[in-house]
């Protein structure tokens, strides 16, 4: 009997010590990464990285800022495939908002070593995403979505109060300006990969986000086992607290703890 209850208890030991593993593989120390590659999210384009990439540059990381499309999955992935085709060692991906479905999706390339997401969608290969969506509370930019021939803008109201709450106003203004329509069918494109399963995964949650629900946020970093840091930004977080963004990307590169 008492033979049995030792092994019953080795085994619960070691089943424990696996799960334990298992828990932590995504948090696992991440690889030493000389290059960054950016991409923005929706209604945006690529200069809505300009606060971060000195902050990186001056850390000695080679970054490069993509332009995505924002016509389809497909579109995306591929442009961020050219750009990481050209990156010359161990790569951190980083997406904001919805470009984390590209960091899900492209971050499995043998050049990734770390992945990060900022106030961004992180799906599951194959999910639907805006099911999950649904199961928390519907934020105030949807509300400021206009559609026209089959893309979407976000009113200049809305983007100035939700979107870019907590930028100041003459930057929200320029930011306005710059956003880049983005197909409406874009919302409903699945994943067939999601490189958060196997990849040291970091999340920068935004506290005060009207775009994407905090919780939602709080949820797709739980479920990755990611690194987390939450910010109190909106969901621009990477224009009005730049330090904290690039600190979290550093630490994925293996420059910062």
């Amino acid at each position: 009997m008492k033979l049995r209850n030792f092994a019953a208890m080795a085994a619960c030991v070691l089943a424990s010590g696996l799960d334990a593993l298992q828990a932590n593989a995504q948090t696992a120390a991440a690889v030493a990464a000389r290059n960054v590659v950016l991409v923005h999210g929706a209604w945006a384009d690529g200069s809505s990285w300009s606060e971060v990439i000195p902050l990186l540059q001056a850390a000695g990381l080679h970054v490069t800022s993509v332009q995505n499309p924002l016509t389809s999955l497909a579109d995306a992935a591929a442009e961020t495939r050219r750009a990481l085709a050209l990156q010359d060692g161990p790569t951190v991906l980083v997406g904001h908002s919805w470009s984390g479905t590209l960091v899900s999706e492209v971050g499995t390339d043998p050049k990734v070593s770390a992945l990060v997401y900022v106030a961004a969608r992180a799906p599951d290969a194959g999910e639907d995403f805006v099911a999950l969506s649904g199961k928390f509370p519907t934020m105030p930019v949807r509300a400021g979505v206009e559609a026209h021939d089959g893309f979407t803008k976000i009113s200049e109201e809305a983007f100035l109060k939700y979107f870019a709450n907590g930028v100041p106003h003459e930057q929200a203004e320029v930011l306005y300006a710059e956003q880049e329509p983005t197909a409406a069918a874009l919302f409903g494109d699945r994943t067939t990969a999601a490189a958060w399963h196997s990849k040291p995964s970091f999340y920068a949650v935004s506290k005060e986000d009207m775009t994407i629900s905090p919780d939602l946020e709080r949820f797709l970093a739980a479920r990755m086992k990611a690194t987390t840091v939450e910010v109190d930004a909106g969901h621009l977080s990477l224009v009005s607290h730049p330090r904290q963004i690039a600190d979290l990307m550093l630490a994925a590169a293996g420059r910062k703890k």
